[in-house]
């Protein structure tokens, strides 16, 4: 399994990025996939995910409203859409996935180091 994650990059407080991460390997049609994040000095989150096995998604709550997960599955890839950011969602952004899960999305909320495959961090920072 590997996922590549792109499109992080600097931008000033209200503005928008959108975050890819292409996703091959999969040998399962149940999983979850999201985003996680990592400011310095903080633990990691979850911030959004998504679960094929019921087709929920998961939202902390900071960014409820703002963000949103969507994926292709044409192309293999999840997106996320990051709306009126501020300066505290600055951190690296993660892409990660388990899979042979038969779980709701909330899983993401509670298991962040239950997540099998890891994609190298991008970089997001919001900033004027």
């Amino acid at each position: 399994v590997q996922l590549q994650a792109s499109g992080g990059g600097l931008v000033q407080p209200g503005g928008s990025l959108r975050l890819s991460c292409a996703a091959s390997g999969f040998t399962s049609n149940y999983y979850i996939i999201g985003w996680f994040r990592q400011a310095p000095g903080q633990e990691r989150e979850g911030v959004s995910c998504f679960s094929s096995s019921d087709g929920s998604t998961y939202y902390t709550d900071s960014v409820k409203g703002r963000f949103i997960i969507s994926t292709d599955n044409a192309k293999n890839t999840v997106y996320l859409q990051m709306n009126s950011l501020k300066v505290e969602d600055t951190a690296v952004y993660y892409c990660a996935a388990r899979l042979d899960i038969f779980d709701s999305s909330n899983f993401c909320a509670k298991n962040t180091y239950g997540m099998d495959y890891w994609g190298k961090g991008t970089q997001v920072t919001v900033s004027s």
